[in-house]
């Protein structure tokens, strides 16, 4: 073979290497799926732009039980603070009948939330973090459970109770061995998926977290798949406490939320 051919099939391979690197780069990197689902397939159609980079990535830590005893109420963390750059963060599940559970923005508090959610079968849970660059990180963990969680009515929704005490907050605020603050936010309310025969969707839509002089530190958008009277889990860095907090947000009906959170 003479040179001049070699240096063409070297160039020709060379082109080829790069058109498939650019179809990867394209259409996001074809992982196999490290919980092996069978919906992830639908789960990345779903979430993710055709042409955004999705990778699965062990630095996306989420926790939560191996089998959950009340599917009504699963803890569930996620921690995203290995990852540079965090700008959002959405959290579903594979086999729910409405997977979207939570989106927040980390814009001053710590990438992570801890939360409880309600899961109508055994089902990998994941988050997906989206760093600055536009790729996609994408973490997960295998729940089991008896199901039922997402087609029940809420225990509010049956009491008089919950319409005297709808959008009250209690927290608590301490400091951390590592280093600045956690708050821990509880807010009342039903939380109803809209599944239960006769019950209607009816749910937190969004919370803003501030520190007293109004500086944004964490945005949460919820879905139907958020547990009765949730429960959310917040770390403040060192750099970002404050002598106070506050919270606001409204549901799907336009009741609004507000409270200040005092240490």
């Amino acid at each position: 073979m003479t040179t001049h051919r070699i240096r063409g099939l070297a160039a020709l391979l060379l082109a080829s290497s790069l058109a498939v690197g650019a179809v990867q780069a394209a259409s996001g990197d074809r992982q196999a799926d490290p919980l092996d689902s069978p919906r992830w397939g639908d789960m990345r159609k779903e979430f993710f732009p055709a042409k955004a980079r999705v990778v699965f990535d062990s630095r996306v830590k989420v926790s939560a039980p191996l089998t959950a005893e009340n599917a009504l109420n699963v803890p569930v963390s996620v921690d995203a603070g290995a990852l540079p750059d965090a700008t959002e963060v959405l959290v579903f599940a594979d086999f729910n009948p409405i997977t979207r559970i939570v989106r927040f923005r980390p814009e001053g508090a710590h990438p992570g939330l801890g939360f409880r959610i309600k899961l109508q079968q055994s089902t990998p849970v994941r988050a997906a973090v989206k760093t600055r660059d536009g790729v996609w990180h994408v973490g997960g963990t295998w729940v089991n459970t008896t199901g039922g969680g997402c087609t029940l009515p809420s225990a509010g929704s049956a009491s008089p109770e919950w319409q005297k005490r709808l959008g009250e907050v209690s927290s608590r605020v301490w400091e951390r061995k590592e280093g600045g603050e956690r708050i821990r936010l509880r807010i009342i309310h039903p939380e109803d998926t809209g599944l239960a025969a006769g019950v209607p969707a009816f749910y937190i839509q969004e919370l803003k977290l501030t520190d007293e002089q109004g500086a944004p530190l964490l945005h949460i958008e919820g879905f139907e798949p958020l547990a009765e009277n949730p429960v959310f889990s917040v770390d403040i860095p060192a750099a970002r406490t404050a002598a106070g907090y506050r919270v606001s947000g409204r549901d799907n009906n336009g009741n609004a939320i507000s409270a200040v959170i005092e240490k």
